[in-house]
């Protein structure tokens, strides 16, 4: 099977140190670190850049998987992605973490897509809190059409783990985490695509129907999807995929893991079910061809 997994986060360095910065619990912040990887077993990432994303390429080639899209999960971690894209040799296309309310974000993301590895943005409205299709994004959203860029839009549950353990405020709002506030920019800008991660991490229904408006709306499968207990009719991941296949079609399903850090490193585990689960729903080849590595593909194209 040819694997291409779309949703992976590098976590490099410098997102670690960005976020520890930010916290104020006592000591500097490679200390704040050192006390999260001791009480969660977490291992932290190697100073070095280059020894991390060997580290990274010893996954894939364990695992088989041909390319990653990995995500700046800061913007302070964006020229580390794009140095990380460099040493991994066309095995990783790096997305960035932009902020749209941010003065000069549109100029800053046409640099971005037009001069560099970059084939998209990362975006987390809980977390600015804003609405993807207000008129003041109009500006930001003509780069990505102009540039046919891939804007992932976080939507539903949102917890940064990290965060929760340098004791940073919980400042996401899920009322901007809505699918639906994705259909106005995706049919206001059809050249964009946009990627709604983890089967909308909740808000299921939602996705369904940004899938079913807009051609150019996709969905990854990322993540251990246990967004699935928090709705009201029971689901198992055999329902969701047989919910997304009848309104996305396998030519809209993107497979991603949401691996992030180490020592669990790249979750073959979530493609083992996925493949599982298309094997049970009688799921052609072809179909779960495109759905591991062909959508995926074509999408990552500068075409």
């Amino acid at each position: 099977m040819d694997t291409v997994d779309f949703h992976l986060h590098l976590f490099s360095r410098p997102y670690f140190a960005a976020l520890a910065a930010q916290s104020t619990q006592p000591g500097t912040v490679d200390e704040r670190l050192t006390r999260v990887a001791q009480r969660t077993g977490l291992e932290l990432p190697a100073p070095e850049l280059a020894t991390h994303v060997a580290r990274w390429i010893e996954q894939f080639d364990r695992h088989q998987v041909a390319h990653v899209a990995a995500f700046a999960s800061a913007p302070e971690e964006a020229p580390a992605l794009a140095e990380a894209a460099r040493l991994a040799q066309g095995r990783i296309t790096p997305f960035a973490l932009v902020n749209p309310t941010a003065p000069g974000a549109a100029d800053r993301v046409r640099e971005l897509l037009s001069s560099g590895p970059f084939r998209g943005v990362l975006l987390f409205p809980a977390l600015h809190h804003y609405d993807l299709s207000a008129p003041e994004q109009r500006e930001f959203l003509g780069v990505l059409d102009e540039q046919r860029a891939i804007a992932y839009v976080h939507c539903g549950l949102l917890v940064v783990k990290l965060r929760d353990l340098l004791g940073l405020p919980r400042t996401m709002d899920l009322r901007w985490a809505n699918p639906l506030n994705v259909i106005p920019a995706a049919n206001a800008f059809p050249n964009a695509r946009f990627v709604i991660p983890h089967f909308g991490a909740g808000l299921f229904r939602e996705t369904l129907l940004a899938g079913a408006q807009c051609p150019n709306v996709y969905v990854d499968t990322s993540s251990s999807n246990s967004w699935i207990h928090t709705q009201p009719a029971a689901l198992t991941l055999r329902d969701v995929f047989a919910r997304a296949l009848a309104v996305f079609g396998a030519g809209r399903i993107l497979f991603g893991t949401d691996s992030n850090t180490f020592p669990a490193g790249w979750r073959a585990e979530r493609r083992s079910e996925q493949l599982r689960v298309l094997d049970e729903l009688g799921v052609s080849a072809a179909d779960q061809q495109q759905i591991f590595a062909g959508n995926a593909r074509r999408l990552l194209a500068r075409a």
